[in-house]
C-alpha cells in the first residue's frame, strides 16, 4: 500500500508539471474546491476566464506558501497585515495594492492583488513545490454556486481542467468562501465579506 505522504508527493509532482505547461488544475483548498493555475503566465489566467464564462476584468485570488512569497509579488506590505495574519485563525483573503510580477489579467487595473495563505497541507505542499502563487477561483461556471466539496463539482468544470486532484485530499477544508477584506496604501482596513 502507498503511503500518504508519497500519494501527496505524486499528486503534487503531477499538479506542478501541468501548471509548468500553463495548464489549469481542479483542487480542494482550505475554503472550497478551486480551479487554480500559474498565476505569473496570463494564458493560463485566461484558461480560468474561458472555463468559467467568466470576464477577465475581474480579478482572482492567489494563494501563497508564507509571507516570504507574498512578499515577492506586493511592492510593499503594509505593516497592519503581518498583525493581522498573525491573529487571524479562518481562512482570510486580503486584497494588497501594489501588485507586481503577476499576468496582468489576474490583477485589478490599479494593481492589488487578492491573496490568502492556505491553512491545507495538499494546497501548502503544491505551492511550494511550484514556487509561485497559484490562481485559486471557485471550480464553478460564473454566477453558480461554488462547489464545497467535490461531490458538488460540475461535470462541465472536471473535463475542462487540464488535472484533477483526488478528492482524498480535501481534508482540512472548510467547504465555505473565506472572508475578504482591502488593505490601503496607508494601512487602512475595510471589510469586503464577513
Amino acid at each position: 500500500m502507498i503511503s500518504k505522504e508519497k500519494e501527496l508527493k505524486k499528486a503534487v509532482d503531477e499538479a506542478v508539471k501541468i501548471l509548468r505547461e500553463g495548464g489549469v488544475i481542479l483542487y480542494p483548498t482550505d475554503t472550497v474546491w478551486g480551479l487554480g493555475c500559474d498565476a505569473t503566465n496570463p494564458k493560463a489566467v485566461e484558461k480560468i476566464y474561458a472555463i468559467k464564462r467568466r470576464e477577465d476584468r475581474n480579478s482572482l485570488v492567489m494563494l501563497v506558501d508564507g509571507p516570504d512569497m507574498l512578499s515577492r509579488y506586493i511592492r510593499e506590505v503594509p505593516e497592519i497585515a503581518w498583525q493581522i495574519l498573525e491573529i487571524n485563525d479562518k481562512p482570510l483573503t486580503i486584497i494588497y495594492p501594489g501588485a507586481e510580477r503577476l499576468a496582468t489579467n489576474a490583477i485589478s487595473e490599479d494593481k492589488y492583488a487578492a491573496f490568502r495563505i492556505p491553512d491545507h497541507q495538499f494546497c501548502r505542499s503544491l505551492i511550494r513545490r511550484f514556487g509561485k502563487p497559484l490562481v485559486s477561483t471557485s471550480a464553478n461556471i460564473s454566477g453558480s454556486n461554488a462547489p464545497d466539496f467535490f461531490e458538488s463539482v460540475s461535470i462541465d468544470i472536471i473535463e475542462a481542467a487540464d488535472w484533477v486532484a483526488d478528492n482524498s485530499f480535501e481534508s482540512g477544508s472548510t467547504g465555505k468562501p473565506s472572508s475578504i477584506m482591502m488593505l490601503g496604501l496607508s494601512g487602512e482596513v475595510k471589510i469586503i465579506k464577513e
